[in-house]
């Protein structure tokens, strides 16, 4: 069977490919393919090929995903933009991709305004919600009848890494010439997990997100229903996954520590699930933990990047006997490598960790950072410290940039973030590295207290000494800070790098 929408519009029309768990909207397989493809008919009208570059910049709703199918199904390349961006940011983005067509959503008002100019190869522009000036109504274009497409193939997502530590980059893989179907990347990944046509993914994160969108487009090429919300709310989250019988989940750690402060939590039935899946950010091995006593051992981790060059992945089982692990490669091989003599190291040595056999990448319009990526033999590398155990299972030290040399002794600080969340006053938790004259570097650590938390005077020595108790002291941040919020991405990246700049110059806000 071909694996595309277009299959399940004939097979099941009526079946609800995405439903907004807000206020039930649903969005039929008959109505996505209908809807995508008379959006396609409009971009291929006005001129734009496959390998051609078009951007939204809107919020999750249903719209997100007829409006990426439609670029996907003539051979178009398709940036999402973060809607948290500055405006300087977001024109970037779009200017960067090179897109030609822009949606806005009337929604972000901030942004479709920052948007409405400085973005001059823009030639066609559309307005989801309230009509604007020089823009195409979405509504009618999505509306129109129409017949067969000229041309459909496989188009391929261009999304931009999060510019935790530096300026954001698209990520460009090759276009293939393949018809409809032809090419499902992740397909044997998902029905590892037990993804089928009778799925219910609750989508939990933002849809300009990689996986977010890559997952919602893997259970729409089998047939299942996509759920989807706008910022995250713990218990709206949960009550959703009990009301449509969620069979898969999609969480990062951040939603796993704020639905584990739920109040009557295991009141919720989720029963139906068969695999929640998590990754984008380390999961402290505590509230992985508390995750699994919870749900069950439906647990899957997995370790990638937006640029797809590999991954590894482990289930819950797996994890108990290997706690604090990503897992064993599933795309590509693994590899750990000395940073100064380029060689691989042997099993148990920490190093950069490297993938061989994954699928090529570019970083759009920067021949330079992409050449970063790889070392002389091919690997290809996310920029992250680690090592491997005996059973070829791979423990994240932390990212190479954020690694601490403190008297000589290098110093990872997600070591130290894992044992820090643990503690009950504790809500999120960013640790790095500043100057000081006698070591070279120091760690510190801010902390964003959990919400009604009384946080007083001797608050950061607690904390202090609930990590030495656990860690050895050399490992443990010299001093503790306090802020209302961390600037944490919905996605569940964290935005370290400008957290590190703010106290590298001195000032601090906490």
């Amino acid at each position: 069977m071909v694996e595309y929408p277009t299959t399940h519009a004939l097979r099941r029309p009526d079946h609800p490919a995405v439903i907004d768990v807000r206020d039930g909207a649903t969005l039929t397989y008959r109505r996505l393919e209908e809807r995508s493809r008379a959006l396609a008919h409009a971009l291929w009208g006005w001129g734009l090929r496959p390998g051609d570059h078009v951007a939204l910049a809107m919020a999750n709703r249903a719209e997100f995903f007829e409006f990426c199918w439609a670029a996907h199904r003539i051979g178009l390349y398709y940036t999402a933009v973060n809607t948290h961006l500055a405006p300087d940011e977001a024109r970037y983005v779009v200017n960067d991709c090179g897109a030609t067509a822009l949606v806005v959503d009337s929604s972000l008002p901030e942004l479709a305004d920052a948007l409405q100019s400085g973005v001059d190869a823009v030639a066609h522009r559309i307005v989801i919600g309230s009509s604007r000036a020089g823009h195409e109504d979405y509504e009618t274009l999505a509306g129109a009848v129409t017949g067969r497409l000229e041309h459909e193939g496989e188009g391929e997502k261009m999304l931009y890494t999060s510019g935790t530590t530096g300026a954001p980059k698209g990520v460009a893989r090759p276009l293939t010439d393949g018809p409809p179907g032809s090419v499902f990347v992740i397909r044997p990944l998902i029905l590892g997990m037990g993804f089928d046509e009778h799925t219910v993914l609750m989508n939990a994160g933002p849809l300009y997100h990689s996986a977010p969108l890559g997952y919602g487009f893997g259970v729409h090429r089998l047939g299942g229903t996509v759920l989807i919300s706008g910022r995250f709310d713990a218990e709206q989250c949960l009550a959703s996954m009990q009301r449509h019988r969620a069979t898969h989940g999609l969480f990062v750690p951040t939603h796993f520590v704020r639905m584990l402060r739920v109040p009557d939590k295991e009141l919720y039935d989720l029963s139906s699930l068969v695999t929640a899946a998590h990754g984008a950010a380390p999961c402290p091995p505590t509230v992985k933990r508390e995750m699994i006593d919870w749900w069950g051992p439906v647990l899957v981790e997995y370790y990638a990047g937006t640029e797809g060059a590999g991954m590894t992945m482990l289930d819950s089982s797996e994890w108990l006997t290997h706690p604090g692990s990503v897992g064993r490669p599933v795309s590509g091989g693994v590899h750990i490598v000395d940073e100064t003599t380029g060689e691989e190291l042997p099993t148990g040595g920490t190093g950069a960790v490297y993938f061989s056999g994954g699928v090529r990448f570019r970083y759009h319009g920067d021949d330079a950072k992409t050449a970063g990526a790889y070392g002389p033999n091919g690997w290809s590398t996310l920029g992250d410290i680690g090592r491997l155990d005996a059973d070829g299972y791979l423990y994240l030290s932390d990212r190479k940039s954020f690694t601490v040399i403190s008297g000589g002794v290098n110093i990872y600080p997600q070591e130290a973030e894992n044992v820090l969340i643990g503690h009950p006053l504790v809500g999120d938790v960013a640790a790095f590295g500043v100057p000081d004259d006698d070591l070279g570097e120091v760690l510190i650590a801010v902390v964003e207290p959990v919400e009604g938390a009384d946080v007083g005077p001797g608050s950061g020595a607690e904390i202090m000494a609930w990590c030495s108790a656990r860690l050895s002291r050399q490992k443990c941040p010299r001093r503790i800070e306090f802020r209302d919020r961390l600037p944490r991405a919905e996605n569940g990246k964290l935005y370290k790098r400008l957290l590190r700049d703010e106290y590298t110059r001195g000032v601090s806000s906490g």
